[in-house]
């Protein structure tokens, strides 16, 4: 295997692993959703949206997107004169979701092009041992290996941490996680994984599978506890806005999450829908929410917010 020295990341994932491994001074090339950590900034953008979604609601977002994909427009552009400029011995990207970043057949076809010749790395993980595998495979690849067990022993104390404690519990409080909030998305991939961690039962959460749509009566139908707002990407501000809009839907106000002030939003981008090592703080920030009475949240403030039906409680 040749000595990586210049790593393109397709994913923000992925741009975070590569800073826990201490590689940062490789990486040549990230993607516009690259927001993490804050020095990230200042790396050349190779990928950017081909779709402008700024100003659309979550149903014309949807639509949107999945009309590009139904009529096989690209969602992502690849600035190639850059890449090829860049000259990458490893490019990072995945086959999991066409939505979430530039699939691995646009990633397979352009680098095939590139004089570099550069590797790719796909990183698809669905569960939270292949979240923690990606972390390893990418320290195998870059001469890291040791940095990579540190870093996964670490987060595995963590995870483990967490489950000691809510491992015996006789409550497990039901929860809906909602990964779009129109039309409405269930959990899945890690996140039920995540949320079975922290001491509750996904309700409707489809474990190491894509999260599909759901209709609002049958989350109404099953009475959550909890009710988590988590739209795929976003962060907490997006978030916020987001959820004024559920208070319309039909006997909203009647299920006993709603009744209970038992509703948040979370910062999905960072802590949710980004298989990286920050999933672990999500399996933290989870366990509060949960179990507040067991577990403190000791990390940003801007982490979450709890609502008052569809309204940030003050």
């Amino acid at each position: 295997m040749r000595e990586v020295k210049r790593i393109v990341s397709l994913l923000p994932s992925a741009t975070e692993m590569i800073y826990e491994l201490g590689l940062q001074d490789r990486l040549v090339g990230v993607t516009h959703e690259c927001d993490y950590p804050e020095e990230v900034r200042g790396k050349p953008v190779v990928v950017r949206s081909a779709l402008d979604l700024s100003s659309l609601s979550p149903r014309e977002i949807d639509a949107t997107v999945s009309a590009a994909i139904r009529e096989g427009r690209e969602i992502y552009t690849i600035d190639e004169q850059l890449l090829e400029n860049l000259s990458p011995d490893l490019v990072i990207g995945q086959g999991l979701c066409d939505v979430c970043a530039v699939g691995a057949g646009t990633i397979t076809g352009i680098i095939s092009r590139l004089s570099s010749e550069p590797e790719l790395l796909d990183m698809s993980p669905s569960t939270i041992g292949g979240i923690l595998g990606n972390i390893m495979e990418l320290g195998r690849h870059t001469g890291r290996e040791e940095r990579a067990r540190e870093v996964v022993s670490a987060l595995q104390t963590r995870i483990s941490a967490v489950h000691r404690k809510t491992r015996g519990m006789s409550e497990r409080r039901s929860v809906f996680f909602m990964e779009w909030t129109d039309p409405i998305f269930c959990s899945g991939h890690w996140v039920p994984q995540m949320i079975e961690i922290a001491g509750g039962t996904d309700l409707l959460g489809r474990k190491g599978k894509p999260s599909v749509r759901i209709k609002w009566e049958t989350v109404a139908a099953l009475n959550p506890e909890i009710i988590i707002i988590s739209s795929c990407g976003m962060h907490l501000p997006e978030m916020l806005s987001e959820a004024e809009r559920l208070s319309s839907l039909p006997g909203w106000s009647e299920v006993k999450a709603v009744r209970d002030g038992n509703v948040f939003a979370v910062d999905a981008g960072a802590y949710f829908a980004r298989p990286g090592p920050r999933v672990v703080s999500g399996i933290e920030l989870m366990a509060h929410i949960l179990h507040p009475e067991v577990f403190e949240w000791n990390g940003p403030s801007d982490a979450f917010a709890r609502l008052d039906g569809a309204k940030l409680l003050v």
